[in-house]
């Protein structure tokens, strides 16, 4: 029986056809489809080490690279027409770059492996991916930080303030630990071929010069089988998710009537289909349910790992789709989280009014503290006095100074001064508090650090 497997490009042990549901169960085209631009990149920076070897002519490189440039010509205008014996990426653009030039097509793959080249294929792709997910992290971090909320609300007699640099610090942690991730992502693989490395002498070197990798990979075997980098984007966009969760949850929170301290725009709200009235903070809940569905992915594809022998087996085909899914969720999370900060509105007398004499009761124990009270001591004299306005039916601030005499002889009438929700922010004046001088410097410290990030390579 004749093969027909001649397109494929291990077809040529396997007699007769494939079974057409193994075909489809095989095939990844439908979403590795996406890394064309870096299959081209990585394709043409291979033809350039196999000229180099002596393994093809200038010439036979020259045809190579032009009918690269149609391939790539083709993906950029959408007009590629994948075929059915297209498996994965690299065997459709071998097979189109055949079609346009012919022969020398063949020995494009001279020395390479699916392995590697998968391999690099995925960490070009993810590199690039991280810069957006980066600059788009930016963009929120420099959007909680604008004066929208910060100055046109009152300093400091509301939460706002210290509130949104609160998740400006966590989205700071998130873009580091993306650049960490980054320099794992850009180590070369290629050249590792399928699990033994390279037999034509290709100048690696050379190779990661064109691709712009910062290293070369050390051992043939882990290159190919290790998707360290990709579990670790992953883990990266969980933690990055919780800190949206959270404060999507929060939002959430704010924006009800029974709190109304926040209202969303219509743009990132929708309605009832049943009660006319309603105002669905749809941006948010979707933003919050988006974190359980990356948890899943990471975990999902830690348990692909954990049993696998060494160097590249299959089940790595499933690292592609969880990477994509995640990239696609956390950059459409990214850009709703921006623009409902950005556009929100803050109801500061809400907030003030939702202030009660009873907060202050640490600031009751203060107020001993600063005339020489041990804090224990202080903290459970401030328990006795919230205990007789309870008692009273009273709020805290209107217990009389001889009921609070009875509790200390410390107090005495300055303990007036304490009732001040203004003064109460502004003690806390530590870095890092809530007091106008510390969240200015919080403020300025993140313009500084946006700043510097902009000038990073």
């Amino acid at each position: 029986m004749a093969s027909s497997e001649g397109n494929k490009l291990w077809g040529g042990r396997f007699v007769g056809n494939t079974d057409p549901i193994m075909e489809k169960f095989n095939a990844s085209i439908a979403y590795d489809q996406r890394m064309w631009e870096a299959d081209v990149k990585g394709s043409k920076a291979y033809v350039k080490a196999l000229q180099k070897a002596g393994l093809v002519t200038q010439n036979e490189m020259e045809q190579i690279l032009t009918g690269l440039d149609k391939v790539f010509d083709e993906w950029s205008k959408g007009e590629f027409k994948i075929k059915p014996g297209d498996e994965d990426i690299h065997t459709a653009n071998e097979r189109r770059l055949k079609e346009f030039i012919g022969d020398p097509a063949g020995k494009l793959h001279t020395g390479r492996s699916r392995n590697d080249q998968v391999a690099t294929d995925t960490r070009l792709w993810l590199r690039d991916a991280i810069n957006t997910l980066k600059e788009l992290a930016l963009q929120l971090i420099n959007c909680s930080l604008c004066s929208h909320h910060l100055t046109n609300v009152q300093l400091p007699n509301t939460p706002i303030p210290n509130y949104f640099p609160c998740h400006a610090v966590a989205l700071s942690r998130d873009v580091e630990r993306l650049e960490d991730i980054r320099k794992h992502v850009n180590v070369m693989p290629l050249g590792s071929g399928a699990i033994a490395g390279n037999p034509f002498n290709i100048d690696r070197e050379l190779l990661r010069q064109e691709l712009k990798f910062d290293s070369i990979s050390i051992n043939s075997m882990d290159a190919t089988g290790q998707r360290d980098f990709v579990a670790e984007f992953l883990f990266w966009a969980s933690m990055c998710l919780t800190h949206l969760s959270k404060m999507a949850e929060d939002l959430i929170l704010y924006s009800t009537k029974e709190f109304s301290f926040i209202t969303l725009t219509d743009a990132y709200s929708t309605g009832s289909s049943l009660m006319p009235q309603k105002k669905n903070a749809d941006s948010l809940e979707l933003i919050r349910s988006k974190a359980g569905r990356v948890f899943g992915r990471c975990a999902g594809f830690l348990m692909t790992l954990k049993g696998l022998p060494s160097t590249y087996n299959k089940d790595l085909q499933e690292d592609k789709e969880a990477m994509f899914d995640t990239y696609d969720t956390v950059h459409a999370v990214l850009q709703v989280a921006t623009g409902v900060i950005s556009t929100l509105k803050v109801n500061q007398p809400a907030m003030e009014g939702a202030l009660s004499p009873d907060m202050l009761a640490t600031d009751l124990a203060y107020h001993l503290v600063r005339k020489g009270m041990p804090f224990r001591e202080a903290h459970s004299c401030a328990g006795k006095a919230v205990y007789i306005a309870e008692s009273k039916n009273i709020h805290l601030s209107q217990i009389t100074v001889e009921d609070l005499q009875t509790v200390s002889p410390l107090f005495d009438k300055d303990v007036s001064s304490v009732w001040d929700y203004n003064r109460s922010v502004e003690q806390y004046s530590a870095p890092g508090g809530t007091a106008r001088s510390s969240v200015t410097a919080q403020i300025e410290h993140f313009r500084t650090w946006l700043q510097a990030q902009k000038q990073k390579p």
